[in-house]
C-alpha cells in the first residue's frame, strides 16, 4: 500500500473519515450500544494527535433519502465528544456551502460530524455528483467503516474517484488482516462455527469454507434445514423449505470429498416459541410433530467443545440457539466460553459480527477473543471470497 495512516502528514489538513456510526437508538434517541463509536476512536485520535482537521461522515438507519429527525447523528456527536473528551461539532447536512464554511473554520485537532449521509437518496445510489460533493469536504480520505465496505455507496466507493489520497483506517486494516488471514494462511486446525436462524445467507460461505477449514460445526435454527435434508422429523422447527435441496447437496459434497461437517446430535425442543414454554432435551432423531428445536443440547456442546479445543484458528458466526431467550442461551454461551479458553491457549479466534458479536459482548468475553468483526454482512461476503467495493475502491488507486 502506497499510503497508510502512519506515514501521512495530517497537520492542518482536512481529513474526511468515513466511519460506521450506525448505532442502535431507543425510542428516546439514546444510544444503547456505543461499540461502533469506540471502534473508530484509534483512527480519529491519530488524526487529532497529528494536527489534522477531522471531518466524520456516516449513515444511521434507513431513512431512504428523507430527513428523519429520529435518525439524526446528533446523539452520536454528544457520545463521541464524551469519549474523546473534546467538543464534537455537528453539521446540519453532509454537503453544501454551509458545510464547507464550517469545515473551513475548523482549527487543527477539531472534530466535525456531518449529518446522516442517507438523508440523501444519492448516497445509496452511488451517485457520481453526490460523491464529488462529498469529496469537497476534505483533502485526505480515510475509510474506517468496515461494516459498510460491502456497499457500493457514494461515501464508500464513489468518492475515491475524486480524492487524490485515499487510505484505510486502523479498523479497516485490522479487519482486512484478520479476515484475510483466515482465507489465505490460517494456522491449523482451522474450525468454523456457523449458526443463526437461516442457511440462506450462508450457503456461499459454507461452500467456500469447506475447502479451507478442517471442520465446520453447525448450530442454531439453520441446523433444522440440514436435519430435514437428512430425512429427519423436525416438527415446527424453523426450516427454509426452498433450501433443503441445497443443504442436501452440501451434505453430499461433505461425504464425497471426505470433509468434516458436524451437526447437533441433541437439542432442547419446546412446544411453543416462548422462553417459558414446556421443554425437553432429546436426540435430533426424536423431535416430535408440534415441537421445535431451540438450542443445542449438552451432548452436542461436549462434541463441539472438544473440536474447538484442538483448533489453532476459529471463526464463529451465528448463535447456537435462540440466545435472546435466557432458557435457550446455554449452547451459545458454552461456545463463547470455549473460544475464550482456546484463545488463552494461543489460538486465533475471530467473531464474524452480528449476533455472534452481540453474544460475546453479552457474555463479557470481548477482550478474551482475538478479534470481533464490526461488519456482519461485510465479514461474511469477505469470507465468501467476494470483492468489497469499499476495499477495492482504495486498492484501485495504487
Amino acid at each position: 500500500m502506497k499510503y497508510s495512516i502512519d506515514n501521512i502528514d495530517f497537520k492542518d489538513k482536512k481529513v474526511l473519515i468515513r466511519v460506521d456510526f450506525n448505532v442502535p437508538l431507543d425510542k428516546d434517541c439514546s444510544i444503547t450500544d456505543d461499540t461502533r463509536i469506540k471502534a473508530a476512536l484509534p483512527t480519529i485520535t491519530k488524526v487529532i494527535e497529528k494536527g489534522g482537521k477531522v471531518i466524520l461522515m456516516s449513515h444511521l438507519g434507513r431513512p431512504k433519502g428523507k430527513v428523519i429527525p429520529e435518525m439524526s447523528l446528533k446523539p452520536v456527536s454528544v457520545r463521541l465528544g464524551e469519549l474523546l473528551n473534546t467538543k464534537v461539532l455537528m453539521a446540519d447536512d453532509c454537503i453544501g456551502n454551509k458545510v464547507l464554511q464550517q469545515i473551513d473554520s475548523l482549527k487543527s485537532g477539531e472534530v466535525l460530524l456531518l449529518e446522516n449521509l442517507r438523508f440523501h437518496k444519492e448516497e445509496e445510489a452511488n451517485d457520481e455528483k453526490f460523491a464529488s460533493e462529498l469529496a469537497k469536504n476534505g483533502e485526505i480520505y480515510i475509510n474506517d467503516a468496515f461494516g459498510s465496505a460491502h456497499r457500493a455507496h457514494a461515501s464508500v466507493a464513489g468518492i475515491c474517484k475524486f480524492m487524490d489520497v485515499c487510505i484505510f483506517g486502523y479498523l479497516m486494516e485490522k479487519e482486512i488482516k484478520f479476515l484475510g488471514n483466515l482465507i489465505v494462511e490460517p494456522e491449523r486446525p482451522f474450525v468454523a462455527i456457523l449458526g443463526g436462524a437461516k442457511i440462506s445467507g450462508k450457503i456461499e460461505l459454507i461452500n467456500n469454507l469447506l475447502d479451507k477449514v478442517d471442520s465446520i460445526l453447525i448450530g442454531g435454527g439453520m441446523a433444522a434445514t440440514f436435519f430435514k435434508a437428512q430425512g429427519k422429523e423436525i416438527g415446527d422447527s424453523l426450516c427454509e423449505e426452498d433450501k433443503v435441496s441445497i443443504a442436501k447437496s452440501i451434505l453430499e459434497k461433505v461425504e464425497k470429498e471426505n470433509r468434516k461437517l458436524l451437526l447437533p446430535v441433541d437439542g432442547i425442543i419446546v412446544d411453543s416459541f416462548d422462553n417459558n414454554a414446556m421443554k425437553k432435551v432429546v436426540s435430533v432423531d426424536e423431535i416430535e410433530p408440534g415441537w421445535r428445536f431451540m438450542d443445542i443440547g449438552e451432548a452436542t456442546v461436549k462434541i463441539f467443545k472438544e473440536e474447538i479445543a484442538k483448533a489453532k484458528t476459529v471463526f464463529w458466526n451465528g448463535p447456537m440457539g435462540v440466545f435472546e431467550m435466557d432458557n435457550f442461551a446455554k449452547g451459545t454461551s458454552a461456545i463463547g466460553y470455549a473460544l475464550a479458553e482456546v484463545t488463552e491457549k494461543g489460538a486465533t479466534t475471530v467473531i464474524g459480527g452480528g449476533d455472534s458479536a452481540a453474544a460475546i459482548a453479552k457474555l463479557g468475553l470481548k477482550s478474551k477473543v482475538t478479534h470481533v468483526s464490526t461488519g456482519g454482512g461485510a465479514s461474511l461476503e469477505f469470507l465468501e471470497g467476494k470483492s468489497l467495493p469499499g476495499i477495492e475502491a482504495i486498492k484501485s488507486k495504487y
